[in-house]
């Protein structure tokens, strides 16, 4: 303020004196000798003027300055007074400076003037805006930096927001959560129950679920059956994740016979912001429940999903309705459509090449052009594919990139054996198809074909062949199939089943006896079984060089092992022989990626195991692909998920 004063008042001086001596020098310029006289009064008026000004603008500026005082003092005291923490500190977090509320509310009357902070309040110096918990206080914590001349200090204001943080953990903590629990494959367990079995297992699951509702304060209905659906705070949906769904435990005590028990499935609607979104949480997350078997419960987190429990095998739904359903609705889509191609996963082992032929066989039947899209070189299924070109001819198989450059949009892409979209034997192929169908077996996984137009997914299923040959039985088509494609989906079976031992129900023997009927050929099958002396010789290398680790058979397979991917595999099925042997694993490399085989008989659940490695797969039979890693890296992978499974 004060230059611009003085501009304004040395130029009111000067214009009083020009008004004055202007008028002055104009007389005396014109011949009057007195004229020069006129000036001095005007000239001692601008001079009297100026002073008054300059005095009453010099008290002005002192009551300014005094004013200026007063307000640095205001604020310092305003500042000390302030209901919210300020502390000043240096570059190395040394306090300078803090007001009373910092000193009495953050640190309790703790001197910290000359200490570094940080040694007493964790938090970091650099950020700008953060969240600190101290003394079972939180804080917003903001900071501003400013440059001195002897170095940067930061002012932090910290404001206590622990009743708003409180407020936000009651909202977060009494959110609605639905949950839908369902009693797995309640109606084929009891048809055959006595009704007073029926009335006293209905009773017992009532019993089970009024008795876990009672712990909450939530509402529980029976929508069917063998159907519920409740709605509990997500306080206590904590507590079922901490206990690991302790009420799958406790359904597996409801007995329906000597050899039959009740499980549940439940799938949470976790972390949703209104209710209608949990329920369609819940919703999903029952599908992957069951679609993984049942008798676990799945919570979808931010990461995506989590499951607990699954220690039980799938029961065997008897009924084949859905299964006629399902073979009208693809064939309707087949007889739509121009063409029909057929895949499976990466390296097709007799499961997946074996299910595309046989299906393929029966397409044929039905007049619609089709072909098995199978990789060459990278598959497992060399003797099989020989077998049916010599049969059928070499025009029913495409490379992946064959297929790609004939690929319309009103052709029909079936996928067998797999339903994760990482491990098809062509992801390109896939993005490429409109019309997609899969049939698999394998326990969902979270990277699943989710644009199928059917999705014939059966986690209890022995094998895709299994289900490809219910399917087939239901399709209408003139003429019979080729005992050549029974051949294909028997040897799939067997190979799923270890020959008929592991994993095989009452439909398991029933596709194979249709098979056996329409001409397959046992011996013929078991001789796309047979490997080289090299193999067998590799194989009981890697059996010899195994560890135990507990009931764990762990072995690790060298590289230069002649065809390691199908040898691997069967050491792990080897290793099953060895007393005490629960759970055998195989890790073998094949260029940048280590890979897992894993078996079990079905007491320890290998698919778990795989899933935290990033793999997956069933019970008794799981795998999974692991890259940049060393064999031995793979193996402490492997020890350390084994230990995280055996402590749930």
């Amino acid at each position: 303020m004060k230059p611009k004063y003085y501009i304004s008042v040395g130029a009111l001086v000067l214009l009083m004196m020009i008004s004055v001596i202007l008028p002055s020098a104009v007389l005396y310029a014109g011949g009057n000798p007195y004229g020069i006289f006129y000036c001095i009064p005007g000239v001692l008026i601008s001079i009297t003027v100026a002073l008054v000004l300059f005095y009453a603008n010099r008290a002005q500026m002192l009551k300014v300055a005094q004013m200026g005082k007063d307000c640095q003092e205001i604020e310092l005291q305003s500042v000390q007074q302030l209901p919210v923490g300020l502390c000043v500190l240096d570059s190395k977090s040394i306090v300078v400076r803090y007001n009373d509320y910092f000193y009495e509310q953050v640190l309790d009357g703790s001197d910290m003037i000359g200490r570094n902070l940080r040694d007493v309040i964790p938090f970091d110096p650099t950020a700008t805006e953060q969240e600190v918990f101290f003394q079972n206080r939180y804080y917003q914590v903001f900071s501003v930096t400013t440059e001195t001349e002897n170095g940067s200090l930061t002012a932090y204001l910290w404001s206590d927001v622990t009743e708003l943080e409180s407020l936000r953990r009651e909202y977060e903590n009494t959110r609605p959560c639905v949950l839908l629990i369902v009693v797995d494959s309640y109606e084929d367990l009891i048809q055959n129950a006595r009704e007073s079995t029926r009335l006293e297992v209905s009773v017992a699951i009532e019993k089970l679920l009024e008795e876990f509702i009672s712990e909450t304060n939530g509402i529980l209905r029976r929508l069917k059956n063998d159907r519920f659906v409740a709605v509990i705070e997500e306080q206590h949906v904590q507590k079922l994740i901490n206990g690991k769904f302790k009420i799958l435990d406790d359904a597996r005590n409801i007995q329906i016979d000597e050899r039959s028990s009740l499980t549940f499935s439940i799938g949470v609607g976790y972390g949703a912001e209104t209710l209608q979104e949990s329920e369609v949480y819940a919703e999903q997350c029952i599908d992957m429940a069951l679609g993984r078997g049942g008798d676990q419960a799945a919570v979808k987190m931010d990461g995506g999903f989590r499951f607990f429990g699954g220690v039980s095998k799938g029961v065997e739904k008897k009924s084949r309705a859905k299964t006629r359903i399902v073979a009208g609705a693809i064939q309707d889509l087949i007889q739509d459509c121009n063409n029909v191609f057929l895949m499976g996963h990466r390296f097709g082992d007799l499961d997946s090449v074996g299910g595309c032929c046989g299906l393929a066989g029966a397409i044929r039947l039905m007049g619609v052009p089709v072909n098995v899209v199978v990789h060459p070189e990278k598959n497992l299924s060399h003797q099989l594919i020989d077998l049916v070109t010599r049969e059928v001819g070499g025009d029913l198989f495409l490379t992946p990139e064959q297929a790609i450059d004939t690929i319309t949009e009103d052709t029909l892409l079936i996928i067998a054996d797999t339903h994760n979209k990482d491990i098809l034997d062509s992801v390109d192929l896939y993005r490429a198809a409109k019309k997609v169908v899969v049939i698999d077996h394998h326990r969902k996984n979270v990277n699943f074909v989710d644009n199928a137009v059917v999705f014939h997914h059966e986690p209890y299923a022995s094998s895709a062949c299994e289900m490809i040959t219910e399917l087939i039985q239901y399709f209408k088509f003139e003429g019979t199939l080729d005992s050549v494609y029974a051949d294909c989906l028997l040897s799939g079976i067997m190979l799923d089943t270890k020959n008929f031992i592991m994993r095989t129900g009452v439909r398991t023997f029933e596709a194979a006896a249709y098979l056996r009927k329409i001409g397959a050929d046992t011996v013929k099958v078991k001789g796309l079984f047979s490997g080289s002396i090299e193999a067998y010789r590799s194989r009981t290398e890697i059996v010899g060089s195994a560890e135990i680790h507990g009931c764990h058979a762990i072995a690790i397979a060298p590289q230069d092992t002649p065809e390691l991917r199908l040898v691997a595999p069967q050491a792990a099925d080897e290793l099953l022989n060895i007393t005490g042997v629960s759970a055998a694993f195989v890790i073998y490399k094949t260029g940048d990626m280590v890979s897992i085989s894993a078996r079990s008989f079905g007491a320890v659940n290998v698919q778990v195991i795989m899933e935290q490695l990033g793999g997956g797969g069933h019970q008794s039979m799981a795998a999974t692909q692991i890259m940049n890693i060393s064999e031995q890296e793979a193996k402490e992978r492997l020890l350390k998920a084994i230990e995280e499974t055996e402590k749930d």
